[in-house]
């Protein structure tokens, strides 16, 4: 995390997020990235997408759009530098916006969002696109253009509560519980740049979060 001088006052909010997830990958069910392990396979293609309910970043306000980030890991998933990504931003967002999401997904806001984007080697693509990402009775669906398309469900316990996913070595959620799950179709269909993949009742992870960072914090 990043470190600050001790006793500066957590006062200036650079962003606050909240909202929901909704990623899957090519991982059997459970996808052994969270707890730091080697994906299945050696490799991972994955998706993940977050909605902003509500949400600022540096002021300017991004409450119900969308970015999506289709993800290819040649290995283990805390190598620094190793992520090759396409960016997909809400085709609804202002330039204003659209920029406020890549600087703080990008990592250049700092904070646990500069972590994330530590592991991140290349952008190949930033791209608008319609997303449609929502969640109803537990299940979540994608939809980003013609592009990427999925449905997962969450696992539940006896009682039909979801069944979490906590303290963990890595998180796309930092400090928010993720829900388990399975994607019963998760297809991307990027062809120029070699993602092109189909999946099948494959790992899925759900969450609502609140990602917030304050300077000095």
């Amino acid at each position: 995390m990043a470190m600050t001088k001790e006793g500066t006052k957590a006062t200036d909010v650079v962003y606050d997020l909240q909202g929901t997830l909704l990623e899957a990958c090519s991982c059997g069910v459970l996808c052994p990235c969270w707890i730091g392990e080697d994906p299945d396979g050696g490799a991972c293609d994955a998706f993940v997408a977050y909605h902003f309910d509500a949400g600022t970043v540096k002021g300017v306000d991004v409450g119900g759009l969308s970015i999506v980030n289709v993800v290819q890991i040649p290995g283990n998933v805390l190598t620094p530098g190793s992520w090759r990504v396409v960016i997909f931003i809400d085709d609804r967002a202002s330039d204003e916006q659209m920029q406020a999401l890549l600087d703080a997904y990008s990592g250049k806001l700092g904070g646990p969002l500069a972590d994330l984007a530590g592991l991140v080697g290349e952008v190949v693509e930033v791209r608008r696109a319609p997303i449609r990402h929502e969640i109803r009775e537990g299940v979540g669906t994608l939809q980003v253009g013609d592009v990427v398309s999925s449905e997962m469900t969450r696992f539940t316990s006896a009682s039909g509560n979801p069944t979490t996913l906590q303290e963990t070595v890595f998180s796309t959620v930092p400090g928010s519980p993720a829900y388990v799950g399975k994607a019963t179709r998760h297809t991307v269909n990027l062809p120029e740049h070699g993602m092109v993949w189909s999946f099948e009742n494959r790992n899925a992870v759900q969450s609502d979060y609140r990602i917030t960072y304050r300077e000095g914090s």
